[in-house]
């Protein structure tokens, strides 16, 4: 069987390797218009802030592992059509600029994502830059580097964004964070939260500006002028971190897909195309506190998806268990983690739902030392069933956090997680567990 790959970040680099161990008497031939592999971009952040020393390091995979694996790898080169009727892409060497075609039996769409460019004028000056892939990295590590760049703008107040405000501002930059949204990270997490993240940002002299539309971007010759429907800034660098969307141009009117252009795929990877399948940002996934499909480009998500191509790729194994778009972040000595929907998002989609939030240590007064968590969680009132949880503190949660993802994938009540058996021991946690204590706290509002 002749397989085709296109792209080989996450998704691509995952069902490789899987597509070669589970299969055999199977040719995998890759494509990638890049000339490099499995780059971890949540790693650019920890390279500005000096976390990761060198950003090499950010590579898990390479051309040459894979092809010592067996792959055919094809670097910089650009698959620029899918015949889907005759089983056939065209392809561009992008330093030669020849063109020709390939044959395929299965074909392997993991395209990833791009950043949304918002129409914004003056949004192509140079010192407006993007951080996604290992050029984007190269860059934004030289500029934090540059002793020029005093004043930095992040749009866009979301995991990238925030880790992004963190890093130059512990580079010791002035930095400004502008967000349409009422509130910072509100796609993760409810207000309680996010204004201790805004209290703790300000404390360290980082300025936020909620609410506020980027109009548009002029150079004055003191900066780059960023001016809002309310306010104008002055920078040296902007950086737009707005969100992504699914890169699937080459499949537009072949395969079925959502509004925003991610492909639609079954439980075992499979497109409406029963030879082509699809992993990773290119795709929606099933989102099980809704179970409805949604764009969720999570590495998690695409690597999963990724490795189940290879057990599927002959008939169907192994189903995709869906995701709760779990997602942990640390900013400065805070941590913070979610599991689901938060009570604003159930709102918004007009889902009848309760929430409580809470604070609680994670272990007895009577040890040395412990530190509170603020906690939240969601629940669908008719069922009583997990939606969401949330979880805030100097205290490492983020394995709670996995724990509330198996709750919710599980499809747990506030009972269960009442009384789920789990551990005991002073130094770790009380008698009942933190979110033993949380779900019996919403129990207690329903009983009351």
């Amino acid at each position: 069987m002749k397989v085709v790959v296109i792209g080989s970040t996450h998704a691509g680099t995952a069902a490789i390797k899987s597509i070669i161990k589970h299969n055999k008497d199977v040719e995998v031939e890759v494509f990638d218009r890049n000339d490099n592999v499995s780059f971890l971009s949540c790693g650019i952040a920890l390279t500005v802030q000096g976390e990761v020393k060198n950003v090499n390091d950010l590579f898990y995979s390479s051309p040459h592992e894979l092809q010592e694996i067996g792959a055919i790898i094809h670097m910089e080169h650009e698959v620029t059509s899918v015949d889907a009727n005759s089983k056939k892409i065209m392809v561009k060497n992008i330093k030669t600029s020849e063109t020709y075609s390939v044959g395929y039996d299965k074909l392997i769409a993991t395209t990833g994502s791009w950043p949304i460019i918002p129409n914004i004028p003056g949004i192509d000056d140079s010192r407006i830059v993007l951080s996604k892939n290992y050029e984007h990295a190269k860059n934004l590590i030289k500029l934090a580097n540059d002793k020029n760049t005093r004043r930095v703008i992040v749009v866009g107040g979301g995991y990238i964004g925030t880790e992004l405000v963190e890093a130059f501002n512990s580079n010791g930059k002035e930095v400004t964070l502008i967000d349409n949204q009422p509130s910072i990270l509100n796609k993760y997490f409810d207000e309680k939260f996010t204004n201790n993240v805004e209290e703790l940002f300000k404390s360290k002299g980082v300025r936020i500006r909620t609410g506020e539309f980027v109009k548009s971007f002029e150079d004055t010759g003191e900066g780059l002028a960023v001016t809002t429907d309310s306010n104008q800034y002055l920078a040296d660098l902007v950086i737009m971190s707005v969100g992504f969307k699914p890169n699937t141009s080459l499949f537009d009117g072949k395969l079925q897909t959502t509004p925003n252009g991610a492909l639609i795929v079954d439980d075992y990877m499979n497109t409406s195309d029963s030879n082509i399948m699809a992993a990773g940002d290119s795709v929606a996934v099933h989102y099980n506190p809704t179970g409805d499909n949604a764009y969720i480009p999570l590495a998690t998500n695409a690597v999963r998806q990724g490795t189940l191509i290879g057990y599927n790729l002959m008939e169907p194994k192994i189903k995709y268990m869906g995701t709760q778009s779990t997602s942990g972040l640390k900013l400065y000595d805070l941590n913070m983690a979610s599991s689901g929907l938060t009570a604003l998002h159930a709102k918004e989609l007009g889902i009848d739902a309760d929430s409580i939030t809470m604070i609680d240590n994670f272990r007895p007064e009577f040890m040395s030392s412990t530190e509170p968590i603020l906690m939240s969680i969601t629940w669908e009132c008719s069922t009583e069933r997990i939606l969401g949880i949330q979880l805030q503190s100097k205290y490492d949660i983020s394995q709670s956090a996995n724990a509330a993802s198996i709750a919710i994938q599980k499809n747990m009540t506030l009972t269960d997680l009442s009384f789920v058996d789990m551990l005991f021991q002073p130094w770790f946690d009380r008698p009942f567990n933190y979110l033993n204590l949380l779900a019996q706290a919403a129990l207690d509002r329903i009983n009351n």
